[in-house]
């Protein structure tokens, strides 16, 4: 999972909905529990399978698996199940319910899909709208790739850019429209459509791209096309319209084996993808749309064609393990087929500051299930929903889910490990380091901007990003230090080397949490005074 110089997240954050879509594990069981004549799910299986979930969430919130969740079900067009479990804050202890709103984290993605196909429905645009017409101040690292790039390729996930691509960015606080202008000095890890990697920031110029062609930012056009022709009142995609709600559930996450209410997660930087709030009253009314082909009550609010083409399989993603039949990455969706021919889809969502949420649909049985979470993504999510599918399809759980998800979900790397060394382990002998002005002073790259090393409180200290986020740095061996991460893509503690040049000044920086993709190398652009 991870590029050399950088340790596995302990905060199991955005990068591990990669592990899940690429193994679709959520979407089959093996092959021989299938080996049957396909009949029709019935509304009594539905509702066994409701009934055995039910109690299943019930235990996770008994056993404090996790503070609070909220499940909704639809079949056949109608919201059969809907339900809150556990609170929405552990120090408040208010209950969920089935309005009670949470952030939803990736699965933004499968909703922003369907906002877009409503665009293309309208006719202005198409799934293979060029970016470079749609929006000319977009730019790749090619030229001819910044020329040929489609909205298509970037909600399939195969422009060439680099998995994760600008959330590092995000952390330090760039804005959108100036992590999507960065994007053009990153370089890219594939050729062009040759490979899927997960973007939350391809796909978010996708959608901004997709929403320009009518006038609209992406926020307003959600609201305009989706939303409101649903009835999703409390729906959004804008962080401030989430934190205004007096029904909602903040995020968590363990500190000392009790959860907390510690962090505040903004992702208006990647609204098209990660940026959405909702209930699973208000998310039941979009599977039923998904189910029904783009209809709402009798009313086609999306078009049926521009709504199939995020069904279909566009990249392949893996095989499952079970059955070995390929994975695929639709439009906004994992897309895979069941050794009985059905479709199905599905999507995780998590943030590691505190949201786990899962969706699967099966459309041939008109079924789908949502479970959202406000605790960091712990597998709870898709354990649920899985459970519910085998129940309803096949009268029992064909695996256990729940021990299947926590091994995926778990972290085997040691945290502070991070190219081999332990920045906890203290260094027997370590050398000195120069004097302070040796190193203080100012250091740029294309991709993250400017860095700074300034003198505080008699050490030294780290400063990045447009907000000047400042961290103090630990001495550790000679032109080392260390410094504790911070966002939703933190390692803990990161090392700090400066290269120092022949008049005794650093003449360069790596910072190693930053060099994912080789672009932690940052040179002085003007000495200390």
């Amino acid at each position: 999972m991870n590029s050399v110089g950088r340790r596995q997240r302990h905060d199991f954050g955005l990068r591990w909905i990669a592990v899940v879509s690429l193994t679709s594990i959520a979407l089959l069981a093996p092959f021989s529990v299938y080996a049957q004549e396909k009949s029709h799910v019935t509304l009594a299986q539905v509702n066994k399978a409701i009934q055995e979930v039910e109690k299943l969430a019930q235990k996770q919130i008994q056993e404090n698996a996790l503070p609070g969740l909220a499940i909704a079900v639809v079949f056949q067009d109608k919201a059969v199940y809907a339900k809150g479990f556990g609170v929405r804050d552990m120090s408040t202890n208010v209950s969920v319910d089935a309005d009670t709103v949470f952030q939803l984290a990736s699965l933004s993605k499968s909703i922003g899909s369907t906002v877009v196909a409503e665009l293309v429905g309208e006719g202005k645009i198409t799934w293979d709208s060029k970016l470079s017409v749609l929006d000319t101040t977009f730019a790749m690292f090619d030229p001819w790739v910044t020329r040929e790039i489609t909205i298509r390729d970037m909600y399939a996930h195969r422009s060439g850019l680099p998995e994760h691509a600008g959330d590092l960015l995000e952390d330090l606080g760039f804005t959108r429209a100036e992590i999507l202008h960065r994007l053009r000095y990153q370089h890219p890890e594939s050729s062009f459509r040759s490979h899927y990697a997960y973007t939350n920031f391809g796909m978010t110029e996708g959608g901004v791209a997709a929403a320009k062609a009518y006038g609209l930012e992406w926020e307003e056009a959600s609201k305009q096309k989706l939303y409101n022709p649903l009835g999703m009142s409390s729906t959004s995609s804008r962080y401030a319209d989430f934190m205004a709600r007096r029904n909602k559930a903040l995020g968590h996450v363990l500190v000392d084996g009790k959860w907390v209410q510690k962090f505040k997660r903004d992702p208006d930087a990647q609204s098209t993808t990660g940026g959405a709030s909702s209930s699973v009253n208000d998310l039941a009314k979009w599977l039923r749309l998904q189910l029904a082909n783009g209809k709402f009550e009798g009313k086609q609010i999306v078009d049926e064609k521009a709504l199939a083409e995020t069904h279909h399989p566009h990249m392949l993603t893996g095989f499952n393990p079970f059955t070995q039949l390929p994975t695929f990455y639709g439009l906004g969706w994992n897309v895979s087929y069941d050794p009985e021919g059905r479709l199905r889809l599905n999507h995780s969502g998590a943030f590691g500051l505190g949201a786990a949420t899962y969706v699967n649909l099966v459309p041939g049985e008109q079924l789908g299930i949502v479970v959202l979470t406000n605790a960091y993504p712990l597998g709870i999510a898709e354990a649920l929903g899985t459970t519910f599918l085998d129940i309803a399809l096949y009268g029992k759980s064909t695996q256990d889910w729940f021990a299947l998800f926590k091994q995926v979900y778990s972290n085997p790397a040691a945290i502070g490990t991070v190219l081999g060394f332990d920045y906890f382990k203290p260094l027997a002998s370590p050398a000195p380091a120069l004097k302070n002005n040796a190193y203080v002073g100012r250091y740029t790259n294309n991709y993250f901007g400017d860095i700074s090393i300034i003198e505080k409180e008699g050490g030294l200290a780290i400063v990045e990003g447009p907000k000047n986020q400042t961290s103090p740095m630990k001495h550790y061996d000679r032109d080392t230090f260390t410094y504790e991460t911070e966002g939703e893509n933190a390692v803990g503690r990161s090392g700090i080397t400066f290269t120092v040049g022949p008049d005794g000044k650093a003449a360069q920086v790596f910072v190693e949490n930053l060099n994912v993709r080789g672009e932690g190398v940052f040179k002085r652009v003007s000495a200390a005074k």
